[in-house]
């Protein structure tokens, strides 16, 4: 293609864009790709999971305007650009009964209404692919599973100029993909390589888990050779310091063995207005050529 390509990915969480396809975007802002991380809420309800900063008072006190200042880091790390969608965080509900969400929080949002404030953004920018969640949003947090339904139903609706009018001239993407990072044939083979390297796993547990609630796979269509840039999303992780413990679990695989043993993050092809063969290993394919 003559024009430049454009890429959006659309995350619930300032976060989620840096442990979800990070090491993707930055490969593609490296090929000239103009990337748009579209962050439906400012994550004011997110616990401080960094055991190094819990208990700090200034943080909790501020964290909406300090989440904020670790995405701006984050994005300058991947080179991305980013908007906020502007909705607030629904939390994570946990109790049984589960208590009800907080008045006024994305999850509770009218979906037509909020898919109009992505489509407005769809429209300005122009991608011609986006990358969002499955309908179990990748784990069933309540935002989410929002943000997979407004991320739908934008796709449908920002080439239509029937709808929503007042969000500007039409644009239609022509992919659209479900992050599927956290996948159990990757998990499995790093959980195996270091096994046979004499290396504590910390996915042991997870897949435990995953036999205990017998979780269904996912179709796994594209695999995004990106290993060249997997510090960079680490670098980008570590930077959202409320949210991850640069000690913790994350970062217990060595570099060198993730990009030996599995150098790829994965994608499923939910929908596609170009002819592609599977499986890709471009988000662009069947679109560069035509």
């Amino acid at each position: 293609m003559s024009e430049q390509l454009r890429l959006m990915a659309v995350h619930a969480h300032p976060d989620d864009e840096s442990s979800k396809g990070a090491a993707t975007m930055a490969k593609y802002v490296s090929d000239g790709v103009d990337v748009l991380v579209a962050t439906c809420t400012g994550g004011e309800r997110g616990s401080i999971l960094n055991p190094k900063l819990q208990g700090d008072t200034y943080i909790e006190k501020n964290i909406h305007e300090v989440r904020r200042k670790e995405m701006d880091e984050a994005r300058q790390i991947l080179g991305v650009k980013q908007a906020w969608l502007g909705y607030v965080d629904s939390g994570l509900p946990e109790g049984d009964p589960l208590p009800p969400l907080p008045e006024g929080c994305f999850a509770l949002q009218d979906v037509d209404v909020a898919a109009g404030t992505l489509v407005k953004l769809i429209r300005e920018f122009k991608p011609h692919v986006i990358t969002t969640y499955d309908e179990n949003g990748g784990y069933p947090h309540p935002d989410h599973i929002m943000t997979h339904k407004i991320s739908m139903a934008a796709f449908e609706a920002a080439g239509d100029a029937a709808k929503y009018p007042e969000a500007g001239e039409p644009w239609q993407p022509l992919k659209i993909y479900y992050n599927q990072g956290f996948n159990r044939p990757r998990t499995e083979a790093l959980h195996q390589a270091l096994l046979d390297r004499g290396i504590e796993s910390p996915y042991g547990e997870w897949l435990e888990r995953w036999k205990e609630f017998e979780r269904k796979e996912r179709p796994l269509t594209t695999y995004v050779p990106c290993a060249d840039f997997f510090a960079t999303r680490d670098k980008a992780l570590i930077a959202h310091a409320t949210q991850i413990d640069p000690d913790g679990p994350w970062f217990r695989v060595p570099l060198e063995i993730q990009a030996e043993v599995w150098p790829t993050e994965e994608y499923e092809l939910a929908k596609s207005l170009v002819d592609t063969s599977l499986p890709e290993d471009d988000l662009f394919a069947g679109i560069r050529d035509n």
